[in-house]
């Protein structure tokens, strides 16, 4: 993975505010398949407050690992809010940890439902949980770079106001 000067700017400031207030993160990637760990990681100290991350590709991970309903992905498609947000959710009992992001998404293909270049990026707390849908289809390697880049700053944007 190569960061931009950006994504290393970004990952020195989440880990500052982490260890500033003796914060853990943690992640559960599908289509970012593990882009978001590997930027927030890039910095030296990121062990400091980062717990772990999960590569949960297949729908019976995100189910088996991370407590998402079977029944939610079969109703709204896996690439979902309510998908995302369980994700999160499992992610941050899974590893403990005060924060977690999470992605899905159709990078490269996509479904009947969820045309290609649909990503749901959450992250948050346990009791506030936020999301983002990104539409657009850039080809699947810039939609898993954009879908990366978007969800480290959308977090940053959001510790930085708490």
């Amino acid at each position: 993975m190569n960061s931009t000067k950006r994504d290393l700017e970004l990952a020195m400031q989440i880990r500052e505010w982490m260890v500033c207030h003796g914060k853990t993160l943690s992640t559960a990637e599908s289509c970012t398949s593990g882009r978001i760990a590997a930027t927030l990681t890039s910095v030296s100290g990121a062990s400091d407050y980062f717990q772990g991350g999960m590569l949960v590709y297949q729908n019976w991970l995100k189910t088996e690992y991370l407590g998402v309903s079977r029944e939610l992905i079969d109703e709204n498609d896996v690439v979902s809010e309510n998908v995302v947000r369980q994700m999160v959710q499992g992610c941050l009992e899974r590893f403990q940890t005060d924060f977690a992001i999470a992605s899905t998404g159709y990078t490269g293909g996509g479904s009947d439902r969820v045309p290609r270049g649909t990503v749901w990026i959450g992250w948050g707390a346990p009791d506030d949980i936020h999301t983002l849908c990104l539409t657009t289809d850039a080809g699947r390697e810039i939609n898993t770079i954009n879908a990366a880049a978007a969800a480290v700053f959308s977090f940053y944007k959001y510790i930085e106001e708490l």
